[in-house]
């Protein structure tokens, strides 16, 4: 498993463009989920980072359970719904298909990604050190965004946590550990509050010091641009720094409301 991340680290190395982000993306933008329904100011911001409803936008449903995914189906999807005009379906359960040019076309010519919710191992086991993720990389690169929810949000951060194919109660899977890696050092889980989730982190960062846990409650997200991000949404963001003691009363964990902002190089909240 160390030899499996110290590749991993060094694929991230020579994907990532230069610049002066040390934990977000040097380029483009991020839209992390926490699950639940997508309000309008999510929508809204993903669609403007975009460039608007007639932006190129693929949308990656892999983690879902289903084998195949149409035309009917993506009109009942939320962006169909706030009026995107040119998205496209990318979705494949085979490594090689994802390793391939042609399948991986559609991001090279997008301004954005969505990676839909479910299981967070389907899309490890399709896309990790794939091309297609060598041309999310890419797309950043030009200024993009990508966004997600629920597992969609997870499968950002270098940290996989409830990746195991056994359930998603087990926080840290042996083989399902790494994420794609969009914001290094960084663990994010989802449906924070929804599902009673607060204090699932703790265990994680206290096992891996050197990461920074992210907790998403549902409806909620975080808008990374660099090393900082705004919290948008109805609900509450928690962060997990095992570099800061507890608060006085005991919690490894504190909570972001929307509007606040975050440094996520120095750990600390902003003005």
């Amino acid at each position: 498993m160390a030899r499996a991340l110290a590749l991993f680290l060094l694929f991230v190395l020579a994907a990532q463009p230069a610049g002066k982000a040390r934990v977000g993306p040097s380029k483009g933008s991020l839209v992390v989920v926490g699950g639940g329904q997508l309000g309008s100011a999510i929508v809204n911001r993903f669609l403007e980072l975009a460039g608007g409803p007639n932006a190129p936008i693929v949308f990656i449903p892999t983690a879902g359970e289903g084998d195949n995914y149409n035309h009917a189906w993506l009109e009942r999807q939320f962006l169909a719904k706030a009026g995107a005009k040119n998205v496209t379906i990318l979705h494949t359960r085979d490594r090689r298909v994802a390793d391939s040019k042609h399948f991986a076309e559609p991001i090279t010519k997008a301004r954005a990604v969505w990676f839909g919710g479910g299981r967070q191992w389907r899309l490890v086991d399709s896309y990790l050190n794939t091309r297609t993720h060598r041309e999310l990389w890419k797309l950043l690169d030009r200024g993009g965004v990508i966004g997600g929810s629920s597992a969609g949000a997870t499968i950002q951060g270098s940290y996989l946590v409830r990746g195991a194919r056994e359930g998603n109660q087990v926080m840290m899977a042996p083989g399902y550990e790494v994420g794609m890696g969009f914001l290094r050092n960084v663990a994010v889980d989802q449906h924070l509050l929804r599902r009673k989730r607060e204090n699932d982190l703790v265990s994680v960062v206290e096992k891996r010091p050197e990461l920074l846990g992210i907790g998403i409650d549902e409806s909620t997200a975080i808008v990374v641009t660099g090393d900082r991000f705004e919290v948008i949404g109805e609900s509450k963001v928690a962060i997990y720094d095992p570099r800061r003691p507890p608060s006085p009363d005991g919690k490894r964990y504190y909570l972001l409301s929307s509007g606040d902002r975050f440094d996520l190089d120095s750990r600390r909240r902003q003005p």
